[in-house]
């Protein structure tokens, strides 16, 4: 079982079998790392008005219910919007999106007439890339002079030309999409002030994706702002990734805070042809707003996602050979509620956010901890409450368990007869 399956090729832009590493810009021997390294709570007691920001970003944020800051965006903000360059590695759900959602939006130039690109950010996936450029619209809410576009692989190109002639101030999308763009002259970044990439472990780990993002990078100005975000950093990604930037704030927490704050973890030893009828059975008994299930690749999705219907558990599937178009159809219609059951391949892993989600269940489990911790990472958003249970069925299976547990250093308890729904529902 390998998170690098066939299966999931489709989901990302690029090729993962490249053996020729790109030259980084070395890190120059005065450069310092400003670096914050805590375990953050939920909330912080400051308000966004204290980063004195927009009139129209508070607006907007007040409009979407939101009062405090994260202690990350605390954190990160101030900082940021003094176009200090940010490598930030935080537990997903909190809020890291917003980070530089935000940031990038008030340093925005004002001038009306100012058509240049601005802010360029980078996403592994398509659907992370419309899920950014759907949080820019919500805080653009305010602000209807500015516009933001996205582009990724699987759809016409000059639908793509066409969306930048409408001059968006920013520009989200994949990494192979973008450079394409970028070296037929259609997308001009000589006036970017900008670049951000998110889930960057994901995208410095791949030879070919990293390699993408080295001539992104190098096409644009030298003296441009760089921020960088992930959930999980390990050593060899942080050090690639500092290679890009010029005396960063780096946010970091222990690997042993990562694990999410009010989720209960559980585990079940099952076997194979067992797996289905409990799944059913837990969809019976569990309460939840909306769950997701996890399989290993996109052919046991649709087997599952098929059984479910059958047997009335209505669902819907997202796998890496579906087109884009449904792919974002099926992610469109989960988010907004039309379901309340996902099942899907890793590609729901990463960096997806749809807030309602309170319950994950490793069907299969995952090939690393890593990839443990993001797709657990799917429900108990935003230090809200949510529910994760892993079905455990080989010894590879158990192996992992036990090294997600030492790793996070956290107790994952055999699954209970009965689960108090106060534990996981808010």
């Amino acid at each position: 079982m390998s998170t690098e399956n066939p299966d999931n090729a489709q989901l990302v832009d690029y090729d993962d079998e490249e053996d020729e590493i790109p030259n980084e810009r070395p890190i120059q021997g005065d450069e310092k790392v400003d670096s914050i390294k805590a375990h953050y709570a939920t909330m912080n007691s400051s308000s966004f008005k204290d980063f004195y920001l927009k009139d129209e970003i508070l607006k907007a944020i007040s409009d979407c219910g939101f009062e405090h800051p994260s202690e990350v965006q605390h954190a990160c903000i101030p900082r940021a919007i003094t176009n200090k360059d940010v490598l930030c590695q935080a537990k997903s759900g909190m809020g890291k999106t917003a980070v530089f959602v935000i940031s990038t939006l008030q340093m925005l130039k004002d001038d009306p007439e100012n058509q240049d690109i601005q802010v360029l950010v980078i996403a592994h996936t398509r659907e992370l890339a419309f899920q950014i450029q759907n949080e820019y619209k919500r805080f653009t809410k305010f602000m209807p002079n500015v516009r933001t576009e996205v582009f990724f692989g699987g759809r016409n190109i000059q639908a793509d030309r066409e969306a930048l002639n409408t001059h968006p101030a920013i520009v989200v999308g994949t990494p192979g999409r973008v450079e394409d763009l970028i070296k037929r002259g259609w997308m001009k970044v000589d006036k970017l002030r900008h670049f951000v990439v998110d889930e960057c472990d994901h995208i410095i780990t791949s030879i070919n994706m990293r390699a993408q993002l080295q001539s992104i990078f190098t096409a644009c100005p030298i003296d441009k702002q760089v921020m960088m975000f992930t959930a999980t950093l390990p050593p060899e990604a942080k050090a690639v990734c500092l290679r890009f930037m010029k005396d960063p704030l780096m946010i970091e927490l222990d690997e042993s805070a990562l694990t999410l704050h009010g989720l209960q973890q559980y585990y079940l030893t099952i076997y194979d042809n067992q797996k289905t009828k409990k799944l059913m059975d837990l969809l019976d008994t569990l309460e939840f707003n909306q769950i997701v299930i996890f399989v290993r690749n996109s052919a046991r999705a649709r087997e599952l996602s098929n059984i479910l219907n059958r047997d009335q558990f209505n669902n819907t599937c997202i796998t890496g050979d579906m087109s884009t178009e449904d792919r974002l159809e099926h992610y469109k219609r989960f988010k907004g509620f039309d379901y309340r059951i996902l099942v899907s391949t890793n590609l729901f892993g990463r960096g997806i956010d749809v807030d309602k989600v309170n319950v994950v269940i490793n069907y299969d489990f995952p090939e690393t901890a890593n990839e443990y911790l993001h797709r657990v990472g799917r429900a108990g958003r935003f230090g809200t409450k949510g529910l994760a249970i892993s079905f455990v069925t080989t010894e590879e299976d158990k192996k992992r368990m036990e090294e997600v547990q030492m790793k996070f250093a956290v107790d994952v308890p055999p699954l209970p007869d009965t689960i108090d729904k106060s534990l996981y529902m808010n």
